[in-house]
């Protein structure tokens, strides 16, 4: 009995201090022993896909570039003109040679020679880092009505872009034509009508 009457006190006590502890140095007592909780082990964050890695790594290169504008320019400042300028500040970054009007290989796909003409940002590269941004800024609370990655400009200048380096490289951009569905069912149609024919 006065084992029992032990535990019960230890216990008791244990219980009373408990209130001015913290979960992880709570005493429980079971029995006559005193056990700590064990640490849940932390789950391992998911690893990113490579386009939201990308897409992250865009997102604060531009909050970067405004914040070293002067003055700053926040967020919620931020137009289209000010994406039209950190398109145009990434070409010195470039690595695609878009011949001048003057350059002797201008509309040439393959020159044979160097030659002095400026390295750009490729279309396609800007189309896309466009398109990452846009998705961004929702993402981060911004409209989608006030968002300056899909102003009408910025297609504006997406376009020029395009049509400048294709005429300058003498590649031309191409959209690639879809099948409408009507032609598919139209042509899966007729092996059908050419058997119903031959019985």
């Amino acid at each position: 009995m006065s084992g029992a009457g032990g535990i019960a006190k230890a216990c008791a006590a244990a219980a009373a201090e408990g209130s001015s502890r913290s979960s992880t140095g709570t005493t429980i007592c079971s029995g006559d022993r005193h056990h700590q909780p064990q640490p849940q082990p932390q789950p391992h964050p998911v690893p990113l896909s490579r386009y939201e890695s990308q897409k992250r790594r865009d997102w604060n290169t531009f909050g970067q570039y405004l914040k070293n504008q002067r003055p700053p320019v926040s967020l919620s400042q931020c137009s289209c003109n000010h994406v039209l300028d950190f398109l145009r500040y990434l070409d010195q970054f470039g690595k695609t040679k878009v011949h001048l009007h003057g350059c002797v290989f201008f509309g040439q796909p393959d020159p044979p020679a160097p030659c002095t003409c400026p390295l750009r940002q490729a279309w396609g590269s800007l189309d896309a880092l466009i398109g990452r941004l846009r998705a961004a800024y929702e993402e981060h609370g911004g409209s989608p009505e006030t968002n300056p990655f899909g102003n009408g400009a910025i297609r504006v200048y997406l376009r020029e872009v395009r049509e400048c380096q294709a005429k300058a490289r003498g590649i031309p951009y191409k959209k690639k034509k879809k099948k409408k569905y009507h032609q598919i069912k139209s042509n899966n149609d007729e092996p059908a009508k050419s058997s119903r024919q031959s019985t």
